[in-house]
């Protein structure tokens, strides 16, 4: 099959690209405008890589990148929860009519699948743990709209236009090649540059935050047996978590063990739209998709720990 995958120069994005590759996949179209991801992340695949410097919002420079494309992988977004409320406009831009674009463009194409990159603050503050997929969604800030938004519409692609799609909903993948240099980065990249920089993180909170940190590479193998699922499962939305749960305190707590330090957090305010706590149930994604995550946190923890050692 060929494969496109937008947002394929970021942090998941590019996972996504070495997974296929790795798969047997003899070529991948990378369609990225670079605004948060990095063309360094495709170095060591860069020869089997078609790269196209994209807007997800240019319909016709999308639609001419997907030409001859089977499955597309919409990874392509503005990924942050406290960005959308600091600027609303261009992640709605990018979020939902980004979005609406690769659609329309992946039907004109005649893709035959997209597997799209949904989120779990869609969920919002529901005291329920874990997650259902049956859940009400009550989302907390634009960006969760925004995604929660995109999965709509892929199930309307679905239903009303016959272009095949599945949803899978992250919960806070973590791993190498997170960026940790931007005040909207994912907590556990900034938490591995305070460990390897011997600085005190500051929490937002009072740490007792939970999360369903997920590492890259069960992200990654999730997303490869979406593009294998039959048909019957068009059209539907999945938990792509790692079905566990730990608080930020214990995050940080585990991290200062494994790198035998001492590095006290401090704790700032809470911020606005930022959910409590957040884990998947996985039951069906297990069972329709074949969801199998290999790492538990300690061992995702150490691998991540152990790349940015190694690309300081």
């Amino acid at each position: 099959m060929n494969f496109a995958v937008t947002g394929g120069a970021g942090f998941i994005g590019s996972g996504i690209v070495r997974g296929l590759l790795g798969a047997g996949a003899s070529r991948v179209t990378v369609i990225d405008n670079l605004a948060t991801g990095f063309a360094k992340n495709l170095d060591e695949v860069r020869g089997n890589v078609d790269f196209r410097h994209v807007d997800i919002r240019d319909f016709d420079a999308v639609k001419a990148a997907l030409d001859g494309v089977e499955i597309v992988y919409h990874e392509a977004a503005i990924p942050s929860v406290p960005r959308s409320i600091d600027e609303p406009v261009l992640s709605h831009e990018t979020n939902i009519n980004g979005t609406f674009q690769v659609l329309r463009a992946a039907k004109e194409a005649g893709v035959r699948r997209v597997i799209y990159a949904a989120s779990s603050s869609a969920y919002g503050d529901s005291a329920v743990m874990p997650k259902v997929e049956t859940m009400q969604p009550n989302p907390k800030s634009p960006y969760a709209a925004q995604k929660l938004m995109g999965e709509y519409y892929l199930s309307v692609w679905a239903s009303c236009f016959g272009l095949e799609t599945i949803s899978l909903r992250y919960f806070n993948v973590y791993g190498p090649r997170q960026d940790p240099s931007s005040a909207y980065s994912g907590v556990i990249s900034i938490f591995m540059k305070c460990l390897l920089d011997r600085k005190n993180p500051t929490i937002y909170g009072d740490g007792e935050t939970s999360r369903d940190f997920t590492f890259v590479e069960d992200v990654v193998g999730l997303n490869l047996k979406a593009a294998q699922a039959p048909a019957s499962c068009s059209g539907k939305m999945y938990n792509a978590g790692n079905g566990g749960r730990i608080t930020l305190n214990q995050t940080w707590e585990t991290l200062q063990k494994i790198e035998g330090v001492s590095l006290p957090a401090n704790y700032g305010p809470e911020r606005a739209g930022d959910v409590k706590h957040s884990q998947a149930d996985t039951t069906l994604a297990v069972a329709e998709l074949g969801h199998a995550p290999k790492f538990t946190i300690e061992e995702g923890l150490r691998a991540t720990l152990a790349w940015y050692r190694a690309n300081r």
